[in-house]
């Protein structure tokens, strides 16, 4: 497998979490009223329930096939499985935001606590799994495979040069 097939099957996984989440879930509105008398802390997008269920069937198709190629390609060396530590917080992050989004949209009577609870608690916990996304990719990249050539310094974690 290429590097290109796993980036893109990565791309998949990652990219296709959120929607499938946010599809199929569907719009969170309290049933008793009708939907322009709701209140709404975020107006959800005008998009029907079919074509977002659609959207989140094809989605989670998706992901289970970049699912499956990543999993191949780790299982037979083609993919590095450190980088399992990029791409797990990165869906769960995408699973966050797709349901999220619904949390944030949901029609209620009065005020969303939902809403203020996610804001609160999540962002952080949003914040964390992509800094560290970020910061594990980072040192995926730059580290050294042994002692001959590759980016990053001598025995100090490949951030210091070789002369110290």
């Amino acid at each position: 497998m290429t590097n290109r097939g796993i980036v893109a099957a990565g791309a998949a996984l990652v990219g296709g979490v959120p929607v499938a989440a946010w599809g199929l879930m569907g719009q969170q509105n309290y049933d008793g009223l009708p939907a322009s008398e709701l209140d709404y802390a975020f107006q959800p997008w005008d998009i029907g329930d079919g074509v977002a269920a659609v959207a989140g069937g094809l989605a989670l198709v998706l992901a289970v096939a970049g699912a499956a190629v990543l999993v191949r390609a780790s299982l037979r060396g083609a993919m590095d499985q450190r980088w399992w530590g990029v791409v797990g917080p990165l869906v769960a992050l995408g699973l966050m935001a797709g349901v999220g989004w619904r949390i944030l949209t949901a029609g209620g009577i009065g005020a969303n606590i939902g809403a203020g609870l996610l804001i609160i608690f999540g962002t952080p916990v949003a914040a964390g799994l992509l800094l560290w996304s970020l910061a594990w990719s980072f040192w995926l990249v730059t580290q050294r495979h042994g002692h001959e050539g590759g980016l990053g310094g001598g025995d100090m974690g490949g951030f210091a040069s070789r002369g110290v």
